[in-house]
C-alpha cells in the first residue's frame, strides 16, 4: 500500500511541475507577443507616402522592410518590457511582405520553474505580429 501511495504522489508531482511549466511558457509567450504588438504597430506607423498613380487619386502608405527592422529594434531598446526576457532578438523575417503590412517576429528565451536544471539554456520561443498601415480622411 505504502509504494502506491509513493507512486500516485510521485506522479501528481511531475504533472504538478509540467503544469507550472508549461504555464510558465504560455504566460511569457503572450509577454512576448503583447511586446511584438507594440513593435508593429510602431513599425507600421513608419510608413512614408507612396507616388499617386492618377491625378484624382489619393496617397497610399508605403513600408520598407528595412525601416520596419529598425523601428521594431529601437522600439524594443525603448521598452522597458523588454528588459524581463533573454536574449531577445527580432528575427530577420521581420519586415513588410506587401508594403503596407508591417510583420514583426520576435524570438526569446524563457527559463521555465522547477525545471531549470533540465534545459540551463531555455526554451526558445517566438511570436509574430503585423500591423497594417491605411490611410483615410
Amino acid at each position: 500500500m505504502i509504494v502506491l501511495i509513493i507512486g500516485y504522489v510521485l506522479l501528481a508531482l511531475l504533472v504538478t511541475t509540467v503544469v507550472i511549466g508549461t504555464s510558465s511558457l504560455y504566460l511569457e509567450h503572450k509577454r512576448l507577443l503583447s511586446l511584438a504588438d507594440g513593435a508593429s504597430l510602431a513599425a507600421a506607423d513608419s510608413y512614408t507616402l507612396g507616388e499617386v498613380g492618377t491625378q484624382g487619386g489619393s496617397p497610399s502608405a508605403t513600408l520598407n522592410s528595412e525601416r520596419v527592422r529598425s523601428v521594431a529594434g529601437h522600439f524594443i531598446a525603448r521598452t522597458p518590457a523588454s528588459q524581463r526576457f533573454d536574449g531577445l532578438a527580432v528575427a530577420s523575417a521581420t519586415g513588410t511582405p506587401d508594403g503596407s503590412t508591417a510583420v514583426v517576429v520576435l524570438s526569446a528565451a524563457v527559463h521555465p520553474p522547477l525545471v531549470n536544471f533540465l534545459v540551463p539554456d531555455g526554451i526558445r520561443i517566438e511570436a509574430t505580429s503585423t500591423a497594417r498601415s491605411r490611410l483615410s480622411r
